[in-house]
């Protein structure tokens, strides 16, 4: 199957990026979102990209012109009719993202593939909400989606061959590195990324460091380029907690339990840098 148009439901910082991404390289991308203010705020978050993108050489006049104007906001999930691939990057909730599952799947072309950003929810699952399991994949950016280079390519227990296929080659088009993962909690980054971020978290939690302590020790003793706490605070600690609960809830493994300060963090609105506090202190 060839992929022409593309839409992706949520304009966040994943679906943003993923919709930047797609138009820079030529696709007619929908992004659709329930919120007019987040379609506003998404718009001007890929301008800014795209600009710097731009101006550091990353982006040739071409891919700027691409990214400015290939992208058309909607506030309807019907404006995903046209769309070859629909890509879902909505809150990281089962329930949340299987009501948009069937509801794409009433809207869409029965060939339409409708691919997940998902972190860390089955596929499988996400598939038995439709009447084209075939048809549904994981297709998980890396944040920032304009830099990072790995696409997770997750294939649930039905998803086609064709299907994984296409999925694949769009990757590769959009000078992505696509990695086959099957369909277990967490997938193949989460499932070895959370527990180490989880770990940290315990570690300054018992006072064996300070957030500061804790970060340098990876990146200059581990080579890491950014310390677990930091890219806690970059992946959203809300995001964290909910992907560690997957795992804890769907392997039965006390390992992944999520540590009570990231609880208690999260109740308190303290979420990195979407909300500027979180291990760190961030400005405007």
């Amino acid at each position: 199957m060839s992929i022409q148009r593309i839409a992706v439901i949520g304009a966040g910082t994943m679906g943003s990026g993923i919709a930047q991404v797609c138009a820079s390289y030529g696709y007619p991308v929908t992004l659709i979102d329930v919120i007019p203010a987040q379609l506003d705020r998404a718009m001007a978050t890929i301008r800014q990209s795209a600009e710097k993108l731009h101006a550091r050489g990353r982006l040739t006049d071409e891919q700027y012109q691409a990214a400015m104007s290939g992208i058309r906001t909607s506030l309807q999930m019907e404006d995903a009719a046209d769309a070859d691939l629909v890509v879902e990057a909505v809150l990281e909730q089962l329930e949340v993202k299987r009501e948009v599952f069937a509801q794409l799947d009433r809207i869409t072309r029965p060939e339409a593939i409708l691919a997940s950003n998902t972190s860390s929810i089955s596929i499988t699952k996400l598939g038995a909400a439709t009447r084209r399991p075939e048809k549904v994949i994981g297709m998980h950016f890396m944040n920032p989606v304009p830099l990072m280079k790995l696409v997770e390519v997750i294939r649930g227990l039905a998803t086609s061959d064709e299907t994984t296929a296409t999925v694949v080659e769009l990757a590769r088009k959009l000078d992505k590195v696509p990695v086959e993962a099957q369909d277990y909690p967490g997938f193949i980054s989460n499932r070895i990324l959370c527990p180490m971020i989880n770990e940290a978290i315990y570690a300054l939690m018992e006072g064996v460091g300070t957030v500061e302590a804790i970060d340098t020790v990876m990146k200059l003793g581990m080579n890491h380029p950014m310390g677990p706490l930091e890219l806690a605070d970059l992946i959203g600690l809300d995001v964290v907690l909910n992907i560690l609960e997957v795992l804890h809830r769907e392997l039965g493994d006390d390992k992944y339990r999520p540590c009570p300060l990231l609880r208690r963090m999260v109740a308190a609105g303290h979420l990195g840098r979407k909300t500027g506090r979180g291990f760190y202190t961030y400005s405007e």
